[in-house]
């Protein structure tokens, strides 16, 4: 399958726009939250690898901007902004080459002699991934359909029978020690990274410009990866449910502001942590389960299906968090987040939580367990 070549004027007023972001998302992070540990959900989508580069260099902050041209590659520039940034290189290293890399695997750019005749796009580890020529790639491509975690949508007949999720759901009066769940605890498909700031403003995320968007990234219009993009766009543009405030966040930063815009900034921000992945098996609750935050409101980020990483963002004044240990049959331990929902009133009745559950709307709490790149915001 052939794709051309991203414009070469998108790739410099990407590398252009990084190249002045003020700081990495991280130290947007510490300024505005200098007591709140980072969930491990927000560590692994920040800069999950480092390149080392011995040349000389001028950085700001931790792998900030770093710009090198020396003798390890002569006659090339390197422009780094962010640990595993956003990188422009340019010289006799590669040949006629330019390589453009926003993030780890973000977006990923060669053209030159280091690949003869090939073109490798790659927006995302996992994302949209897209060869051209001799280069490799194996694209990941996740199943286009609703989020379970937006509850304006009823189940489809896939979500009921395929779906891992469909076990994250339970009772809230289940949740006690030696209460059994047969889980996955599994990472999302698409592992994209978050964009800084300033690049991801620079990009449109509108049902209005879908045809820009997809040919920013050379996706085709009728392709897997461009439903799954115009999918993600529409979730987010859907209105929010009554008592609840919706934003779908395109960086970390958007992420802190409006979460502390809905909590104030004495908050804490949780996610599931899993030491292996393991197959489907049977987890029990130990003991040891906690109340997260001061309040019965929070807000929930869940990962959404994008070339970047994106958040689906919702706060109520009806969720409850708890902190549970959970203990596999194989003798695994999972520190996972649960969120029960106190008020489903509002929920579509076809919801994949009332089919599973067997439940009306607005009459129980429903729960569930937040899985490992997912996030939720509590007060102290």
């Amino acid at each position: 399958m052939e794709f051309p070549l991203l414009p070469i004027f998108t790739l410099l007023s990407l590398a252009l726009v990084a190249t002045h972001a003020a700081l990495p998302p991280e130290f947007y992070w510490k300024s505005k939250l200098p007591t709140t540990p980072m969930p491990k959900a927000i560590t692994d989508l920040l800069y999950p690898d480092w390149v080392e580069d011995k040349s000389t260099s001028v950085a700001v902050g931790k792998g900030g901007v770093n710009v090198d041209a020396g003798k390890t590659k002569p006659g090339g520039t390197s422009v780094d902004v962010g640990k595993g940034g956003v990188n422009v290189n340019a010289g006799k290293g590669k040949p006629a080459g330019t390589s453009v890399n926003v993030g780890k695997g973000g977006v990923n750019v060669h053209a030159g002699k280091g690949k003869p005749g090939g073109t490798s796009v790659n927006v995302g580890k996992g994302g949209v991934n897209v060869h051209a020529g001799k280069g490799k790639g194996k694209p990941v491509h996740v199943a286009v359909g609703k989020s379970p975690f937006d509850y304006n949508y009823a189940a489809t007949e896939t979500q009921l029978h395929d779906n891992p999720n469909v076990a994250l759901f339970f009772l809230e009066k289940d949740l006690h020690h030696g209460s059994k769940f047969n889980l996955h605890f599994t990472k999302t498909s698409n592992a994209a990274t978050f964009l800084p700031r300033q690049v991801a403003d620079s990009i449109p995320f509108s049902s209005n410009k879908v045809d820009d968007i997809l040919n920013k990234f050379s996706v085709k219009p009728e392709s897997e990866e461009a439903e799954i993009m115009k999918n993600t766009i529409s979730e987010c543009e859907e209105p929010a449910i009554r008592g609840e405030e919706k934003l779908c966040v395109t960086s970390l930063e958007s992420m802190v502001d409006f979460s502390t815009s809905k909590l104030g900034n004495n908050v804490e921000a949780v996610s599931t942590e899993v030491n292996k992945e393991t197959e489907l098996q049977q987890y029990s609750i130990a003991k040891g389960v906690k109340k997260i935050g001061g309040e019965d409101k929070g807000v929930v980020c869940h990962k959404q299906n994008y070339p970047y990483a994106v958040f689906y963002c919702h706060k109520t004044d009806t969720t409850r968090a708890y902190s549970v240990p959970l203990e596999g049959a194989d003798g695994s331990r999972i520190k996972a987040v649960a969120v029960c929902h106190t008020d489903t009133s509002q929920w579509n009745p076809k919801h994949l939580a009332f089919q599973v559950l067997k439940v009306q709307p607005g009459t129980v709490p429903v729960c569930h367990f937040l899985p490992q790149d997912h996030v939720v915001w509590v007060t102290k």
